[in-house]
C-alpha cells in the first residue's frame, strides 16, 4: 500500500506537464497562424498600393520676379481739415438767435448766432439822426461862408462834426455785426450747447468748424534720420488704424525744426480724395519711405507659407522621371506690396513656386500644374 501512492502522484505530475505543453503548442500555433494571415494581408494591400498610381496635388506656377521696392516705416498720424476753426464771440450778450446743427453743412456767410442788439440798433438810430443834421448844419455854414457870413473855422467845425456823426454810424454797424456770428468758410457745424436767452462772456467756445473741402492734411512725426530722407511731391499710403484699405498722400510740408525732447520732426502730407479718408480727428497709419528704392524678389502671397521652423516656399522641381515635384525652400520674407510678398532670402528670380494650393503641399509632392488664367476664371 505504501509503495503505490508516489507512483500515482508521479504519474498526476507527469499528466499536467504534458497538458500544459499541449497548450503552449497550441498557442504557438494561433499565433504562427494570425501572422501568416497578416503578413499575407500586408503584401495583398502593398501590391494593390504598388498597382495605384501616386496621388498628386493640383497647384498654380508662379515666378519670382524682380520689382522695385522701398523699405518703409510705420507712424501714426492725425487727419486734419484743410481749414478748421473754433468759433467764440468777440463780444459779450444774450443769444437771440441760433442756427446751430450738429453735423449741418453751411455755406460762407450763414448767421449761426446772432445777439441781442436792440440797444446798438436804437444808438444806430440816433447817430443816423446826429449825422443827418450835422450834414445840414455844414452845407448851411459853407453857403454862409460863401457869402463870408461866417469863418472858415466855423465850417471846419460843421464838417469834422458831420464826420464824427458818421463815424459814430460805422463804429455802431460795426458792433452790430461783430454780434452777429456767421460761418467764415463753407463747413461742417461741430457739438455746441448755446441757447436763445443764454449770456455769453467776451471768448465763449460756442463750436468748432470744420472746412468741407475735396482734400485733408494729415500731419504725422517721424525720426530725424527719416525726415532727413523725404522731400516734397513724395507719395505715401495712409491706412485707417482698423482697415487695410489705404488712400494715397503727398507731402507738402516738413517742419524745418526737429523737437529737441522726442528728436522727431513733424511732416504733412495731403490727401486729395478726401471724400474716401477718416474724418478730421481720425488716426491714421502712415507708410513712410525709408532710403532709396532697391532691386527685390517679389511672389505671389499665396506662394509663402509659415510654419514652426519659419517661413517657406515650396519650389518646382524635377524628379528622376522629370515629374514636377515639390522641394520645401525656407526664405526670409519681407513687408508685402500689395497681393505679392517681398523674398529678402532663400529664393532667386526667375524660379518656380507653387502658389494657389501651396498650402496642401509638403516635400515630394507630385504637383499637376494647372493653368493659371483658367483656374481664375473657374474660381469666379
Amino acid at each position: 500500500m505504501t509503495s503505490k501512492r508516489p507512483n500515482r502522484r508521479i504519474f498526476r505530475n507527469t499528466r499536467a506537464w504534458v497538458g500544459s505543453i499541449v497548450l503552449i503548442a497550441l498557442v504557438f500555433a494561433a499565433g504562427a497562424g494570425l501572422a501568416a494571415w497578416k503578413d499575407s494581408e500586408i503584401r495583398e494591400t502593398d501590391a494593390l498600393a504598388a498597382s495605384m498610381p501616386e496621388p498628386m496635388e493640383l497647384v498654380t506656377a508662379a515666378a519670382a520676379k524682380k520689382r522695385e521696392h522701398r523699405a518703409t516705416t510705420t507712424a501714426i498720424g492725425t487727419v486734419l481739415a484743410l481749414r478748421s476753426v473754433t468759433l467764440r464771440n468777440e463780444l459779450p450778450g444774450t443769444v437771440r438767435y441760433v442756427r446751430l446743427t450738429p453735423g449741418q453743412i453751411v455755406d460762407a456767410g450763414a448767421v449761426l448766432v446772432a445777439l441781442d442788439v436792440s440797444v446798438e440798433e436804437a444808438d444806430l438810430a440816433a447817430h443816423e439822426a446826429q449825422a443827418t443834421l450835422a450834414e445840414t448844419v455844414l452845407l448851411r455854414a459853407q453857403r454862409l461862408s460863401e457869402q463870408q457870413a461866417i469863418s472858415r473855422e466855423e465850417v471846419d467845425r460843421a464838417q469834422a462834426e458831420r464826420d464824427i456823426a458818421v463815424a459814430q454810424i460805422a463804429r455802431t454797424k460795426a458792433i452790430i455785426e461783430r454780434k452777429t456770428i456767421r460761418a467764415p468758410f463753407r463747413a461742417r457745424i461741430g457739438i455746441a450747447d448755446v441757447h436763445p436767452g443764454q449770456f455769453l462772456d467776451t471768448g465763449t467756445e460756442i463750436t468748432t468748424l470744420q472746412g468741407v473741402d475735396d482734400a485733408l492734411h494729415v500731419d504725422f512725426a517721424v525720426a530725424q534720420r527719416v525726415a532727413e530722407g523725404l522731400r516734397q511731391g513724395e507719395r505715401l499710403e495712409v491706412f485707417t488704424t482698423d482697415s487695410e484699405i489705404s488712400v494715397a498722400a503727398k507731402i507738402v510740408a516738413i517742419d524745418a525744426r526737429v523737437d529737441p525732447s522726442t528728436r522727431n520732426a513733424t511732416v504733412r502730407a495731403r490727401i486729395d480724395n478726401g471724400n474716401h479718408a477718416p474724418a478730421p480727428g481720425a488716426s491714421v497709419r502712415v507708410e513712410v519711405p525709408v532710403g532709396m528704392p532697391q532691386s527685390a524678389v517679389v511672389v505671389p502671397v499665396s506662394a509663402l507659407r509659415r510654419g514652426p521652423s519659419g517661413d517657406h516656399v515650396f519650389v518646382i522641381g524635377s524628379d528622376e522621371q522629370g515629374q514636377p515635384r515639390a522641394q520645401m525652400r525656407p526664405v526670409r520674407s519681407g513687408p508685402m506690396l500689395g497681393a505679392e510678398v517681398v523674398i529678402l532670402d532663400g529664393l532667386s528670380i526667375g524660379e518656380q513656386v507653387a502658389a494657389s494650393g501651396s498650402f496642401k503641399l509638403y516635400e515630394g509632392t507630385l504637383l499637376a500644374i494647372a493653368d493659371e488664367a483658367a483656374s481664375g476664371a473657374g474660381a469666379e
